[in-house]
């Protein structure tokens, strides 16, 4: 196995850092907690910066320009041009003291899927949601938690899930005509496997295999989502890993978030590291076709 290299990338240092996908040569990603939407150059390691004024879980793109996010005013198209803002669907408006809207990415037919996190802990009251190509907006999984890393296999008949509390990686069957997923099961157990800590944002690999960042965890894992198996555990020097994303012009890197721990002090939290080396690629990612 080759030797892996970790670094940083920018000078920028989120509050809570989330959501990375790589798009037209640059890491888009989120703070959540700062309010912002940032544009990574990792060549010249040149930042933009937009701040939406609300928490911000995930980013996506649009096929049809702009970006489409999901924070704590439900679904939104973004302008970064003007900072216009246009809401698409608010479905938990009157949750939003306890809940907003956490992580998400789009399936390969170009649907939007984001979901919603009990701020509270308030076991089941939130959920996965997925916003059609017209617009509409469906509930996919009811009684979530913590909704959270989501991806889908090479061949898109599988969908990847995980609800931070339960400490599992679900598995659906996936329908990518229609977006229905069905005979739901676990696909790794992470808790099983010894991980005590949280699994946060989630991507896949050209081979199928799942690499999961840990909250609280300081590490990126790579997991066999057909035999439950971990492949392979990556430390990082930031507790706070939140999520990660294949990038670079052959997909060959991996793009890491960070946050700020509570009470540590960590000289390079919350800012994005990038793993080279790692002997694997990534798929592309998905825009949003709506």
């Amino acid at each position: 196995m080759s030797t892996i290299n970790i670094s940083t990338i920018g000078t920028r240092q989120s509050k809570w850092g989330e959501g990375p996908i790589w798009w037209e040569s640059h890491l888009l990603y989120v703070d959540i907690e700062g309010h912002q939407i940032v544009r990574l150059n990792p060549e010249t390691g040149n930042e933009q910066t937009w701040d939406v004024g609300e928490r911000v879980g995930t980013i996506v793109p649009k096929i049809s320009g702009g970006l489409l996010y999901a924070g704590d005013s439900g679904i939104v198209k973004f302008n970064p041009l003007t900072g216009a803002k246009h809401t698409f669907a608010d479905p938990e408006r009157e949750k939003r003291a306890t809940n907003r809207f956490n992580d998400g990415k789009c399936d390969p037919a170009g649907r939007f899927w984001a979901g919603t996190i009990s701020l509270v802990k308030n076991t089941g009251d939130a959920a996965l949601y997925m916003l059609d190509n017209d617009n509409q907006l469906q509930i996919k999984l009811p009684k979530v938690t913590n909704s959270n890393g989501i991806c889908w296999s090479p061949d898109a008949t599988m969908m990847y899930y995980i609800d931070t509390p339960l400490k599992k990686i679900q598995s659906f069957k996936y329908n990518i005509k229609t977006g229905a997923i069905s005979q739901a099961s676990v696909a790794v157990d992470t808790a099983a496997l010894g991980y005590k800590d949280s699994p946060d944002g989630m991507t896949i690999d050209s081979t199928g295999m799942l690499w999961v960042a840990f909250c609280h965890g300081g590490c990126v894992v790579r997991f066999n989502p057909r035999t439950g198996a971990k492949l392979q555990h990556i430390d990082l020097p930031c507790v706070e890993t939140t999520a990660c994303a294949f990038g670079g012009a052959e997909l060959d890197r991996l793009f890491v978030t960070t946050g700020m721990h509570k009470t540590l002090t960590e000289k390079d939290a919350g800012k994005v590291f990038v793993l080279d080396g790692i002997g694997v690629q990534g798929i592309p990612a998905f825009a949003y076709k709506g």
